[in-house]
């Protein structure tokens, strides 16, 4: 009786099996993060990343329904002067969450590993106030809320700007890489 092919283990096939293995260890790591019950909201005072993004202790955090200007975008005002719109929306955002203790229910995760969720600070939505004041574009919870902005001209409604998904686009953002991604499950 023959022994099989695999039965006999050379360098390259004990290099194959290992990369295998940690492949699948990694899918199931993934997998096991992205069906874990969102759990208990974080809460805490927030570092202000961008208009969109905080940071409460290691945890980064991703507004979910909304998308403001990244830093280094900039919007045109109705007469057409170029200005900084993403580190507009930054300040505003850093003054409305000053001083105060965030509770934010998790929703999910975004493809660079960041809890999406929901923040509220002293009962108000943080996204829907950020919104409301016109820094951000809204996704369907906040419509009716953008509408409001857009209509009183308000932050970037003032003139005219790119939307932040286009201009991450043209600007060529990079999408995360496989270890950044894997990294992103275990924060």
């Amino acid at each position: 009786m023959r022994a099989s092919p695999w039965s006999r283990r050379t360098p390259s096939r004990r290099r194959f099996g290992m990369a295998v293995a940690v492949l699948v260890i990694a899918l199931v790591a993934a997998t096991a993060a992205w069906l874990t019950p969102p759990g208990s909201p974080i809460e805490g005072k927030p570092y202000v990343i961008d208009g969109d993004t905080l940071r409460i202790g290691s945890t980064r955090i991703r507004l979910g329904g909304i998308d403001a200007p990244e830093l280094d975008q900039t919007c045109a005002t109705s007469a057409g002067a170029e200005w900084s719109c993403g580190i507009e929306a930054r300040d505003f955002v850093e003054k409305l969450v000053r001083g105060d203790t965030l509770s934010c229910q998790r929703n999910g995760r975004d493809r660079y590993g960041r809890a999406l969720a929901r923040c509220t600070g002293k009962g108000a939505d943080i996204a829907e106030a950020i919104v409301a004041a016109g820094w951000a574009t809204a996704e369907f919870a906040y419509l009716g809320t953008e509408l409001g902005a857009r209509n009183a001209r308000l932050g970037i409604w003032e003139g005219t700007f790119m939307s932040p998904a286009d201009w991450r686009r043209s600007h060529g953002a990079e999408s995360p890489g496989f270890w950044e991604w894997i990294r992103g499950w275990f924060q």
